[in-house]
C-alpha cells in the first residue's frame, strides 16, 4: 500500500522552435548581380545601339540589386532582423531542446505514500595525489594534544558515518580496519563492527583490531570507552560532532589534519562546497514557493524509542538544504522531544522524514501509523513519508550534495533523469 508514492497530478511539456533563412547583400547571388551590373555599365556605347538595350539591361540589373539590397537593409536596418532572426531562431531551437527535456513536476502536496531514497554510493576519492606528512602533532576539538605517527590502521567512530566517508574521499579507505553500524559503505561491509546494541562502543573490540589511530566524536560512547582506548596508548583524535552545511569544510579539514594531509583536506573541502552550491541551485528549481512543513522522526523498535529530532542533530541544516521548513526547531525543539500525540499534532507536519531501518524495526508503515498522533497530522492522513537509509540520513560531509539531491528528488517527485526540473507556479 505504501511501497511507493503516487501523484495526483503531473504532466510532460515540450516545445519546438522554427528557423528561417534570408538573403543578405553579401550572398553569392548578390555578388554575381553586382558583377553583371559593372560589366554592363562599362560596355562601350555606340550610336547604332538598339533603343538602349544596354541601358535596359543595366536598369534591370540595377533594379534587381537594389531590391536585394533593400531586402537586406530592411532586415538589418529594421533592428538587425537578419542577424537577429538567425540568432533568435538558434536560441529558440536551444530553448526548445531544453524545454523538451524538462518535466513539469507535480505539486508535492499531492504526493502520498512512502518515497524511498536509494542508498548512497561510496565516496569518490580525490583524483589527485597529495602528500602525507607524518608525524603530526595537533590539538583536537577538545584541546587535547595528540601526536599521530602511523595511519596504517584507522578506526573511525561516529554516529553519522561521516568520518569514514571523509577518509575514503581523502584516499585512505584501505587504511580503515573497523567500523560502526553507521559506516555502511560497500567497501567497508566486510570489516568488523565495533559497536553493539545500536551505537554503544565496545572498547575491547576496538583494541583487538590493533589500531594505530582512532578518529572519533562525542556522538558515540560511552566516554569511558574512548578513555580506555587512549589509556592503552592508541592516539585518539576527537573531532566536532556538529553536522551542518557550515561545518562541512572545518570537519573535513580537521580529519585531514589528523592524518597528515592538510592539502588534500583543503581540496576536498573546496570540492564539497562547490558541489553543495550546485545542488542547492537545482533544488531551488524543484521546491514549491511555499516550503513544505517537515519533521524528522527517529524510531527504533516498537517500544519507547520514538523522538522528534531537532537542530542539534543537524535536522535544520538538512531540511533547509532540501528547501523544507524545520517545524521542530520553529517550535523550540533543540535536541530531541518525545514523539507523542500532543507534540505531533502541535507540529502538524506535511511530511515525515524517517530512517528506513527505523521504519522496519517499528513493524513497517502500517504499524507505525497506528501510534498515537501519527495519523492525526497532514503527513499522517495522506500518509506522506520520505524514507532515508540510516547511513546517509544526517551524514553531511564530502557527499552532502548527493545526499541533499537524492532526498529532494523523493520529496518533490523529481524523476531520476531530470537535472533541472521546473517548479512552475506551484
Amino acid at each position: 500500500m505504501f511501497s511507493r508514492f503516487h501523484s495526483d497530478s503531473g504532466s510532460m511539456a515540450a516545445t519546438s522552435g522554427s528557423s528561417s533563412a534570408v538573403l543578405s547583400a553579401s550572398s553569392p547571388l548578390a555578388s554575381a548581380s553586382s558583377s553583371a551590373l559593372a560589366s554592363a555599365a562599362s560596355a562601350p556605347h555606340t550610336s547604332t545601339s538598339s533603343p538602349s538595350w544596354v541601358r535596359r539591361l543595366a536598369a534591370l540589373l540595377l533594379s534587381f540589386v537594389v531590391a536585394c539590397s533593400l531586402g537586406a537593409c530592411g532586415t538589418e536596418a529594421g533592428g538587425g532582423a537578419a542577424g537577429k532572426g538567425a540568432s533568435t531562431s538558434s536560441a529558440s531551437k536551444e530553448n526548445s531542446a531544453a524545454s523538451a527535456n524538462k518535466v513539469a513536476l507535480p505539486d508535492p502536496r499531492t504526493l502520498t505514500g512512502v518515497s524511498e531514497v536509494s542508498d548512497l554510493p561510496d565516496p569518490t576519492p580525490l583524483p589527485d595525489k597529495y602528500p602525507q606528512k607524518l608525524p603530526v602533532t595537533l590539538n583536537d576539538n577538545e584541546g587535547t594534544s595528540v601526536t599521530v605517527t602511523d595511519t596504517s590502521r584507522i578506526v573511525p567512530l561516529d554516529l553519522y558515518g561521516t568520518i569514514s566517508r571523509t577518509l575514503i574521499s581523502l584516499g585512505l579507505g584501505d587504511k580503515i580496519v573497523g567500523r560502526t553500524n553507521s559506516s555502511t559503505e560497500s567497501s567497508l561491509a566486510k570489516l568488523p563492527v565495533v559497536t553493539e546494541n545500536g551505537h554503544a562502543l565496545n572498547s575491547e573490540a576496538v583494541l583487538s583490531l590493533k589500531p594505530t589511530l582512532i578518529i572519533a566524536d562525542r556522538s558515540i560512547g560511552p566516554v569511558e570507552a574512548l578513555d580506555q582506548i587512549r589509556a592503552a596508548g592508541v592516539p585518539v583524535v576527537i573531532v566536532s560532532q556538529e553536522r551542518t552545511l557550515e561545518n562541512n569544510a572545518p570537519l573535513i579539514r580537521s580529519i585531514a589534519q589528523a592524518v597528515g594531509m592538510p592539502e588534500a583536506g583543503e581540496a576536498l573541502a573546496k570540492r564539497t562546497d562547490e558541489e553543495v552550491a550546485a545542488a542547492e541551485e537545482k533544488i531551488k528549481a524543484w521546491a514549491p514557493k511555499e516550503p513544505l512543513r517537515a519533521a524528522f522522526l527517529y524510531v527504533r523498535g516498537r517500544g519507547g524509542v520514538f523522538f522528534i529530532l531537532g537542530k542539534e542533530y543537524g535536522v535544520d541544516a538538512l531540511l533547509k538544504g532540501i528547501g523544507a521548513r524545520d517545524i521542530a526547531t520553529e517550535h523550540g525543539i533543540k535536541s530531541m522531544a518525545p514523539a507523542n500525540a500532543e507534540s505531533l499534532v502541535s507540529l502538524n507536519p506535511e511530511v515525515y522524514l524517517m530512517m528506513s531501518k527505523g521504519i522496519e524495526s517499528a513493524g513497517g508503515v502500517d504499524v507505525l501509523m497506528k501510534r498515537p498522533g501519527m495519523a492525526n497530522t497532514e503527513a499522517g492522513r495522506k500518509p506522506r513519508i520520505v524514507s532515508i537509509p540510516d547511513g546517509l540520513a544526517l551524514t553531511f560531509g564530502p557527499q552532502t550534495a548527493t545526499i541533499l539531491e537524492m532526498i529532494a528528488r523523493q520529496l518533490y517527485g523529481v524523476p531520476a533523469d531530470e537535472t533541472s526540473g521546473s517548479s512552475g507556479s506551484r
